[in-house]
């Protein structure tokens, strides 16, 4: 009996539909998600934005939250301490932004989007009557919005940002000939890698605000030349320095000069600036 038994198993087991579980078709894998969220923290030892000191010196912590699809659309947001000094009233800047990434070929991209600048409680109302800074204590934010497009070609880009507000608040109720809408930035960057996990990078970029300050003109150039490295878990730390041109614009007894305190500062002038961090 035991013979015959194993000779029905034997047939039935070559029946069409009766395969054995290793003979069992693998779970297709679900398909990859065409939405990436990542997250940044980061400490530099001096926050420049387009060369001019926003932290009068002093260290700032850094971070933001990024979505990017996988057809090319992208979003953001990212805040950073900034001085009291340059933004009375205020001590942070919450940036937004959103746009789409496009390419041409392998090694031909394009961007376009918005970037907005926004202060919390930052109003040149808010300036202190007895500090280095004696302009104009009128009901004037510093918040910013910009459109921008530009090209890239393997390791080079070229971005012209253009200002849809007052620059930063310049405007006839703070000492400028006129209003600031439609002042350009040109930025134009070179990250070669070194390496896979080393970057040199080169930047320049021009300021060309339309309005004068008086009878100064503010417009300027800022340069930026920096060595980044990226380690494993996502860590990365960079090292650069940044300068900006304008020694009228940007140091006493025109510029720099504090919004609530009797200091002054040059913040045009050429700085290492030391960043670590990490991307999640």
């Amino acid at each position: 009996m035991r013979q015959i038994r194993t000779l029905v198993l034997v047939a039935l087991a070559g029946l069409p539909g009766m395969a054995s579980a290793e003979d069992a078709p693998v779970a297709a894998a679900a398909p990859a998600s065409p939405h990436t969220i990542t997250t940044n923290v980061n400490l530099v030892s001096e926050y420049r934005f387009r060369g001019i000191d926003q932290t009068w010196g002093q260290p700032a912590l850094q971070g933001g939250v990024d979505y990017a699809h996988a057809d090319g659309w992208y979003a953001g947001l990212w805040g950073s301490n900034v001085s009291g000094n340059s933004y009375p009233g205020g001590s942070l800047e919450l940036d937004y932004y959103a746009g789409y990434n496009g390419k041409i070929s392998d090694d031909l991209g394009w961007t376009a989007g918005g970037y907005g600048y926004y202060y919390p409680g930052a109003n040149f109302n808010k300036i202190n009557a007895t500090s280095a800074l004696t302009g104009p204590i009128v009901d004037q934010k510093f918040d910013n919005f910009e459109v921008n497009a530009g090209l890239s070609w393997k390791w080079v880009s070229y971005k012209l940002s253009i200002s849809t507000t007052d620059y930063f608040g310049a405007n006839t109720k703070t000492g400028y000939t006129t209003g600031s809408k439609g002042t350009l930035y040109h930025d134009l960057s070179v990250n070669y890698p070194l390496m896979d996990d080393l970057t040199l990078g080169f930047h320049v970029g021009r300021t060309d605000v339309k309005a004068m300050y008086g009878a100064v003109n503010p417009d300027y150039t800022d340069y930026k030349l920096s060595v980044a490295k990226t380690f494993a878990s996502g860590w990365n730390a960079s090292v650069a320095y940044v300068s900006a041109s304008n020694n009228t614009f940007f140091r006493p007894p025109v510029g720099g000069l504090s919004a609530t305190n009797s200091d002054t500062r040059e913040l045009n002038k050429g700085v290492v600036v030391l960043q670590a961090g990490r991307t999640f």
